[in-house]
This record gives C-alpha cells, structure tokens and sequence, in this order.
C-alpha cells in the first residue's frame, strides 16, 4: 500500500513539474491583458473576410444539431462593428433550424464575428446586428450533413 502511495505521488510530482514551464505559454507580455488564440493584437484595420459565405457554412455544418432542411436562411454583408471593444468584421445571419425533436425554432440572429479574415465565434447576443439588411442565403438552406 505505502509503495503505492509513493507510485502516485511521484508520477503526480512528474505532472506537475512537465505542466509548469507550459504554463508560462499562457502569460501575455502585453501589460496583463487577456489570453488569445489568434494573432489578434486589437488592430483597428482588419482585412475584409474575403470568404465569408464558405466560411460560414463549413462552420455552420458543426454547429447546428441537424444542418438539413435550415429555413428562412438570410444574410447580410459583412460590416465593421465594435464588438469587446475592438473594431471587426461582423456578419449577420438568419435562419431557422430544426430542433432535436424535429420541430423548427423560431428564426433567429446571429452575428458572426470575424478575426484577420477569419471567421471567430459566433456571438449569441445579436445587438451587432440591429437594423441588418438581410439577403437570402440559400446555400445555407441546401445544407446536407
């Protein structure tokens, strides 16, 4: 039993020693601010997300519950908002997808936030979006799993 004991002791000492110098990947050397995964230093001139509506798609594949049958598919174009404090690329998407029981929720909006021309997150609070102008979005409708 004591053998044991000092069996996974030792092997949680060796954890902890490999974890510490990863932890130091984790600090900014920017004044404390935040940790981010992306290249994004808060720069105001981002570039224009050239392949947005692919980007889109790709990513809505994932995050739907079932991508098929996507009703009331809009979008608009992208623009540059303030979102967390920074300027960026949003773009606003509507739609209305079936639930897990197979019913269809109410459409809603979402704005897709933008990175270096990269698509984000998507953000579930749609302030960024009031008053978008929305053009349908039928690829988003032919979805297929």
């Amino acid at each position: 039993m004591k053998q044991r004991r000092l069996r996974i002791s030792s092997k949680l000492a060796a954890i902890l020693l490999l974890s510490m110098p990863l932890a130091g990947c984790l600090t900014s050397d920017d004044g404390g601010s935040s940790t981010t995964f992306t290249d994004d230093r808060g720069v105001a001139n981002q570039p224009f997300p050239d392949r947005y509506r692919d980007q889109i798609l790709a990513f809505m594949r994932t995050y739907l519950n079932n991508p098929v049958g996507v009703r009331e598919a809009g979008i608009a174009e992208p623009v540059q908002r303030t979102v967390g404090g920074r300027l960026r690329y949003v773009v606003c998407l509507r739609y209305s997808a079936k639930d897990t029981d197979g019913n269809y929720r109410p459409a809603r909006e979402r704005g897709v936030l933008f990175v270096d021309g990269r698509l984000d997150r998507i953000l579930d609070n749609a302030e960024p979006c009031a008053g978008a102008s929305y053009a349908a979005f039928p690829d988003l409708e032919k979805m297929a799993r």
